[in-house]
């Protein structure tokens, strides 16, 4: 199950309290103030891991607290500090304040990470305080309060390339060959109701990560069909490949809906439309074929079954030139 937006509190550690303490040795009467600080409390840092495509282990935990640093002790030690609490995401993931909407930190690489909130620091001990004036200071600070944020998560996956079609393009299908993924099949519309990642071997060396992103309708940019949670995530993608069913009446019409569908929610996003594939092919005959050669005579075209299999190795060539390319 994908889960990509979820709402969690987050609260750092405290820092410990400063000790009172003064030496107490035989043959030093007067001994001085040897209270230690107190150690800060634990952060609540984010991390990325490549091996997580979703955001599910906070659908149900959605509290998080770090351990408060320890008090200090006599014989000027240090109270031990908080323990870290490292949280997880997949990449592409973002954090955002969810009280301000402030996006504070966006994890797309394998080293990123982001501390939420930082532990308390410390407080200080007695013999801090220790001065010509006041040789035995009977006092210590206490340590600072740890910090609570609400924090919004919001995955948007990241993937070589996506596939965007209308429902019941054969996107899933096309996706299951190309890959090992097992995504939901049917031959009715809306079969798939999730973004699915498979990863397709091109080359012994070299593979891509492929997004079957649920088939959008007319009017997704709005929000129709769940459109904008869907189409949030071919932002991430780098380029983006039209699925069309070749047995459509009309398919430059179906062309200009997803084009319009992208451009209206983001016009970036039709800068990486890089490929037109029409599917289904098994279906028709050579004069249909030709038909489309000629209406999309200015765009490159492939044309496949997900089914038979009909024209996928030169569909993953195709792919390999595209990445090479970046």
């Amino acid at each position: 199950m994908l889960i990509d937006e979820v709402v969690i509190e987050v609260t750092s550690g405290d820092g410990g309290a400063g000790c009172i303490s003064f030496r107490r040795e035989k043959f030093v009467p007067k001994g001085g103030p040897d209270g230690g600080d107190g150690g800060r409390g634990g952060h609540i840092i984010f991390k990325v891991d490549f091996n997580k495509n979703t955001l599910l282990e906070f659908r149900y935990k959605k509290r998080f607290k770090a351990p408060n640093g320890k008090p200090g002790m006599g014989a000027l030690k240090t109270g031990a500090d908080g323990k870290d609490i490292i949280l997880t995401v997949p990449p592409g993931t973002i954090i955002k304040d969810k009280n301000t909407g402030e996006i504070l930190a966006d994890l797309t690489k394998t080293d990123d990470e982001f501390i939420a909130v930082y532990g308390g620091k410390g407080g200080k001990g007695n013999a801090n305080f220790k001065s010509p004036t006041n040789q035995t200071p009977r006092y210590a600070t206490p340590g600072k309060k740890g910090e609570t944020k609400i924090l919004e998560l919001e995955l948007k996956l990241i993937a070589d390339i996506g596939l965007v079609g209308l429902p019941n393009a054969g996107k899933s299908t096309l996706l299951s060959v190309l890959s090992a993924a097992k995504p939901k099949i049917a031959d009715y519309p809306f079969t798939t109701l999730e973004p699915n990642l498979g990863i397709c071997k091109l080359t012994d060396i070299k593979s891509a990560v492929i997004a079957d992103i649920p088939g959008l309708i007319e009017g997704a940019h709005n929000g129709k069909g769940l459109g904008i949670k869907f189409l949030k995530h071919i932002e991430r993608t780098k380029s983006i490949i039209f699925l069309i069913d070749i047995t459509e009446p009309d398919p430059k019409k179906i062309y200009n809906i997803l084009f319009k569908e992208l451009q209206s929610f983001n016009e970036t996003l039709t800068k990486k439309i890089k490929l037109i594939v029409f599917n289904k092919i098994d279906l028709v005959n050579d004069v249909r074929i030709n038909e489309i050669k000629n209406i999309f005579n200015d765009a490159e075209i492939f044309f496949i079954s997900a089914v038979t299999g009909l024209g996928i190795d030169k569909l993953k060539m195709k792919f390999l030139e595209i990445i090479d390319k970046g």
